[in-house]
């Protein structure tokens, strides 16, 4: 039970750190504080369970070339990376991030730019990050984790719902955006959506300005 909790507080704590590399990573390139990511709070899922990828690949397969780790944290990420991009594709049918432009990309969904900072951030976690934060985690009660991990999953769980009802939104405006016909009662609705989720709603458009292109036009018309 202790291995497992600890397990749910690496998750979040790689989510946070890689929602401030999202944010630093962006202000270095466009010199704006952008709150990254679809949740409402400070974290990044896919940075988590990309961390608890690599931590189980290379738990398994313990191995200390300082190559082969490398190489296995740009496979393990850039593939969760893809994966991610096709479904969120498939679901919205729009992508939420394009590398079409950049160098050595595949299908737009993951790139060289991407691929190595990856293996750098996999290559940390490893040999620096994961030994540091499991001892210290090992080193707190039973209780204590548990109560700290009850405390993050409730508002996990809040966060998500709340997240999947404006994504949901979003998907509602691409979708209805696409259509020829836009009745009156379409309009209301989505009005009414886009007001009770206004400050959301912007954030995400902000934070992926390839969804925004896609539905602000539409956003414009149902505001007025």
């Amino acid at each position: 039970m202790k291995n497992l909790e600890i397990l749910f507080l690496l998750f979040m704590i790689y989510s946070f750190l890689g929602w401030v590399v999202d944010i630093i990573g962006h202000y270095l390139s466009t010199k704006k504080i952008i709150n990254r990511g679809f949740f409402i709070g400070p974290y990044c899922p896919i940075y988590g369970f990309g961390a608890l990828f690599i931590s189980f690949f290379l738990y398994f397969v313990p191995v200390k070339n300082y190559l082969f780790v490398f190489i296995s944290c740009i496979f393990i990420c850039s593939l969760l990376e893809y994966v991610t991009s096709y479904v969120l594709e498939k679901v919205f049918h729009a992508r939420w991030w394009d590398y079409s432009d950049e160098m050595f990309h595949i299908n737009g969904r993951i790139c060289l730019k991407t691929m190595i900072p990856f293996g750098l951030l996999g290559f940390f976690i490893h040999f620096v990050t994961n030994p540091f934060f499991i001892y210290e985690l090992s080193q707190l009660s039973c209780s204590t984790l548990f109560i700290i991990c009850i405390l993050l999953i409730i508002l996990f769980t809040i966060d998500i719902i709340l997240s999947f009802q404006v994504l949901i939104h979003f998907r509602t405006l691409i979708s209805s955006s696409k259509a020829k016909d836009k009745t009156e009662d379409i309009r209301e609705i989505l009005k009414d959506k886009i007001n009770k989720h206004q400050h959301i709603h912007k954030r995400l458009l902000t934070a992926y300005p390839i969804i925004s292109k896609k539905i602000n036009q539409f956003i414009k018309k149902i505001k007025l």
